[in-house]
């Protein structure tokens, strides 16, 4: 059965230059883990979520403003009653950049703090839903101009969002479970280590968990299968260095992992939806 949900107001998609997307929902759902090439602000109205973010937990409750940075790997699923209302809004980097005459690389400060979640005072949350509302005007009457107030409006909640240093959650108030928190240790690791082989029985032993429950447990909270993550990982490195560099596919291969040149071509593709070569035609 489809989760029953009211589209409040739905523009554009996650790898436009900007999409924006409020949705009310009354059943489960849940995203399945996934990344963009765009910066992402969720804000959540009414519900609770929890939401998988890199390589950490956290439990999203009303007022609650997230910011996830350009290909973060994140995962938003049920935390209690299903019942729940959010905005979604992403932007690229081309959709503020240097041709925004008010761009500041400062605005992006927010996607690159330690810290993904902000818990808003309700003032606060009137200027995010104020913010929210006016794009969300915007883009519905699509009157002369809307684009470029869009961009302001944008860079409005940016230059809030900036000013947000009390907001942030302690992380002693993270009401998730121990599991939640090793899971995420594995996470860190893998993160730190995915050029590396990572045998399952290496991984559950450093980690203190039977091979079976840490498989089981590893897809459930984050929603991968631990080669799964390693090679999603080690994919989104070869797309920065074939986007940012000259050296050569296989060099690139061969850098962040991969032992074999055709298993890393039939993952790129299968991970990206086209090859290393035409990506770095297309990114380079």
């Amino acid at each position: 059965m489809q989760p029953k949900e009211t589209s409040i107001v739905r523009y554009g998609n996650e790898e436009d230059e900007f999409y924006l997307d409020h949705v009310q929902r009354s059943s489960p759902f849940e995203r399945n883990n996934h990344y963009h090439g765009t910066y992402e602000v969720y804000y959540q109205l009414s519900g609770r979520r929890h939401y998988f973010i890199k390589d950490r937990a956290y439990a999203i409750a009303p007022g609650d403003l997230v910011f996830i940075n350009k290909y973060d790997v994140h995962k938003t699923s049920v935390l209690g009653s299903p019942q729940h209302e959010r905005i979604v809004m992403n932007f690229s980097d081309d959709f503020l950049g240097t041709d925004h005459p008010l761009f500041r690389p400062q605005l992006l400060g927010i996607f690159h703090r330690d810290n993904h979640q902000y818990r808003l005072k309700p003032q606060e949350q009137m200027i995010v839903e104020q913010l929210f509302r006016r794009m969300t005007e915007e883009v519905k009457q699509q009157e002369d101009g809307f684009e470029l107030s869009i961009r302001l409006l944008v860079t409005q909640l940016l230059v809030f969002a900036l000013r947000l240093k009390h907001a942030d959650v302690p992380v002693t108030e993270d009401p998730l479970s121990p599991t939640h928190r090793k899971i995420a240790e594995v996470v860190q690791y893998i993160n730190a280590h995915y050029t590396d082989r990572l045998p399952l029985g290496q991984l559950s032993d450093r980690f203190g968990m039977s091979p079976s429950y840490l498989s089981r447990t590893f897809k459930s909270v984050t929603g991968f299968t631990l080669v799964g993550y390693q090679n999603l990982t080690r994919v989104r490195e070869a797309q920065a260095l074939l986007a940012r560099t000259d050296a050569r596919v296989t060099d690139i291969s061969e850098q962040v992992g991969f032992e074999q040149f055709a298993h890393f071509n039939r993952t790129f593709k299968k991970i990206t939806g086209t090859n290393p070569m035409r990506y770095r035609k297309w990114n380079g």
